[in-house]
């Protein structure tokens, strides 16, 4: 499998994980329990956020705990980035032109 960020993202389990790391660090019992997942799954999807870089993990005793790691997703912002800006452009003229057209029955703020 490839490990491409938007491959990776594509999933929706592993953005639902990575949404609940985001939150707190975990361990894989209770990511099954937050997301109602069985345990397999988890782990499946948990060793595809590790090895695309998004999710670190620490041993605590018998356990591996998770976190967010911030560079790959860092990369994603940067590559959205001018599209925010056009996109932003985009509705700055909307609210420009909403502005000066209020339409009937509303008044221009």
């Amino acid at each position: 499998m490839a490990n491409d960020a938007f491959t990776v993202l594509a999933e929706p389990t592993r953005r639902r994980i990575l949404d609940a790391l985001a939150e707190a660090e975990a361990n894989v019992g209770a990511l099954v329990d937050a997301l109602a997942l069985p345990q397999p799954t988890v782990s499946k999807h948990l060793r595809v956020l590790r090895d695309a870089g998004f999710v670190a993990c620490r041993t605590h005793a018998q356990q591996r705990i998770y976190r967010v790691e911030p560079e790959p997703l860092q990369a994603v912002a940067a590559w959205l980035e001018p599209y925010r800006r056009l996109w932003g452009r985009h509705l700055d003229a909307l609210e420009r032109h909403l502005g000066t057209d209020p339409g009937p029955g509303r008044d221009a703020e």
